[in-house]
């Protein structure tokens, strides 16, 4: 134990000296970096992220505050100069389809600006003997059915058909669908009017993507996404199925639904699988149109890589551009900037963990891009130091930065996420889907329930096996580097004393020594930005 003690005491001493010494040698923050508040609405879709970015920050001076009001609320906040900033998955429309009011930045100058890419996911309440069901598979045409009120009882033909003919109990459905003008309902209604189009505008009245749902029938609307998660979770949500962002049932440990590809697979949204799915993407070049750097996902949709999750999309940050923009100073512009480049950089390197997928090089330079159009708007604002070279983004690596790391690295899904085979997870003997209790949202145990022990701590990568490790064809168990065989893939750090074995006094040395880590590495980071904004050297 002294020993052990001894090696600790000393890569903390070394830890604690090499902090002092970056933080005496920082100096001040620069006059001309000085930072003012900044206040943004809008998407409740990236809201999970934003809000971590938002913390991030924190520490280095910069104060952000966000309001999840929906996309459509956020677009009309920042045309009323009401925010600094708005977020929203889909561009101004010009005019509502539904409300038919206009939908303009109201002669405020703007720029589109890339921040998160992720999955529109479908999380649900069905339990089986009091158990929660946890590997449901769904189609794209069975989706639009549901949540356009033709399939009703999830004992229907097309949602056993869907799982391989296992059959599920008489259970009335109970879509939830959003009450607010949504960027996550535009989504989704785009994806429904592109690819059922005889489903979706007959009960729509109408073509083209909405972001206010058509509530009917015995469907429930919920304000936000943290309450359409709230609504199917509770304690009377069985039978219910929502969209949200894949984040909320990821952090609420809750299932979702296996959606089918145009390869024919079943497949959720992983980082992985957007990071597959977005290569996809047409993305709008023309610098001179006021669409620039929006998505057009048609591609995405009709995706043929078996890793593909085809409800992939982008998010997007509404920035002032105007020279003479009545809520901007230098302090606040210096603000935007500054926030945008963490959140394009290091802020990517969270996304995965958080149920997100980070943006590709190109969209990271093209943000980059943007963020310049704040200085063209007041030359005072500071940009020295930034360059792709220098982000820690999990999409490009140093070297090879034309290459999208995440989609190379996706693992292929597992055999019996074919249509025709499985489904994965199946609990033999059963005659019901797998109900395992202690399987996280997502993981992969095999062939019958329970046969494998779920690491703890934020559920994981669902189907997914780390760089290095593989999946079985046969089963979907992952083994390998950064797995052990039939247990639960994480796509985040397990718990220390979930993953640890042996010696237990010496790994509570490690473990203490990386909480140390983890308590004074952002130190570094903070004293890198001021020692930047102090010397203001040029990339």
């Amino acid at each position: 134990m002294n020993r052990h003690l001894k090696c600790f005491s000393g890569a903390l001493l070394a830890l604690v000296v090499l902090t002092i010494g970056a933080l005496s040698s920082a100096g001040p923050a620069s006059a001309k970096n000085e930072y003012a508040q900044i206040e943004g609405s809008g998407s409740t879709w990236s809201q999970v992220i934003l809000q971590q970015w938002i913390s991030d920050v924190n520490p280095l001076g910069m104060q952000v505050t966000y309001n999840g009001s929906g996309s459509s609320q956020g677009r009309k906040d920042f045309a009323n100069n009401v925010t600094d900033f708005g977020i929203s998955e889909i561009p101004f429309q010009g005019t509502d389809p539904v409300t038919h009011q206009a939908d303009t930045s109201n002669g405020r100058a703007y720029a589109y600006l890339p921040i998160v890419a992720g999955g529109t996911a479908f999380t649900y309440q069905l339990k089986v003997g009091g158990k929660l069901v946890r590997n449901l598979r769904l189609s794209g045409e069975t989706l639009a059915k549901i949540f356009t009120l033709k399939i009703t009882n999830w004992n229907d033909a097309a949602i056993t058909a869907d799982n391989n003919g296992h059959a599920l109990p008489s259970l009335p459905i109970t879509p939830v669908v959003r009450s607010d003008g949504s960027g996550t309902t535009a989504q989704f209604t785009r994806y429904l009017d592109t690819m059922y189009p005889s489903i979706w505008r007959p009960y729509n009245g109408q073509a083209g993507l909405t972001s206010q749902y058509p509530r009917k029938g015995r469907e429930i609307a919920a304000s936000g996404s943290d309450q359409v998660m709230n609504t199917i979770d509770g304690a009377a949500g069985n039978g219910t199925i929502g969209y949200v962002e894949y984040s909320y049932p990821l952090n609420a440990h809750y299932p979702v639904v296996k959606v089918e590809n145009a390869a024919g697979y079943f497949v959720e949204p992983t980082q992985y699988n957007v990071a597959v799915a977005l290569t996809q993407a047409q993305i709008n070049q023309d610098q001179n149109s006021p669409d620039y750097l929006t998505q057009v996902l048609n591609g995405v949709y009709t995706y043929k890589d078996s890793r593909t999750y085809p409800l992939s999309s982008y998010s997007y940050m509404i920035i002032p551009t105007g020279a003479k923009d009545q809520r901007m100073t230098t302090a606040k512009r210096q603000t935007i900037a500054d926030f945008l480049y963490y959140s394009l950089c290091q802020g990517q390197s969270k996304a995965g963990p958080y149920g997100y997928s980070p943006l590709p090089l190109n969209l990271v330079q093209a943000g980059f891009s943007q963020i310049s159009k704040l200085k063209t708007a007041d030359s005072a604002v500071d940009l020295t130091n930034r360059s792709v070279t220098s982000c820690n983004n999990p999409t490009f690596v140093a070297g090879h930065l034309s290459e999208n790391h995440l989609a190379q690295v996706a693992p292929k899904p597992a055999a019996c996420d074919k249509a025709g085979a499985g489904p994965c997870g199946f609990a033999t003997g059963t005659g019901v889907p797998s109900t395992n209790t202690n399987q996280p949202t997502g993981s992969t145990t095999g062939t019958s329930a329970g046969t494998g022990t779920a690491n703890t701590g934020t559920p994981g990568t669902p189907g997914a096996a780390p760089p290095g490790g593989s999946i079985d064809p046969a089963t979907g168990v992952a083994s390998g580097t950064g797995a052990v065989a039939g247990q639960a893939v994480t796509a985040t750090p397990i718990e220390l004393s979930a993953s640890r074995t042996g010696d237990t006094s010496v790994f509570g040395w490690v473990a203490a020594l990386e909480l140390v880590g983890l308590v004074l590495i952002p130190g570094l980071y903070v004293a890198a930005m001021r020692r930047r904004s102090a010397t203001g050297d040029s990339t």
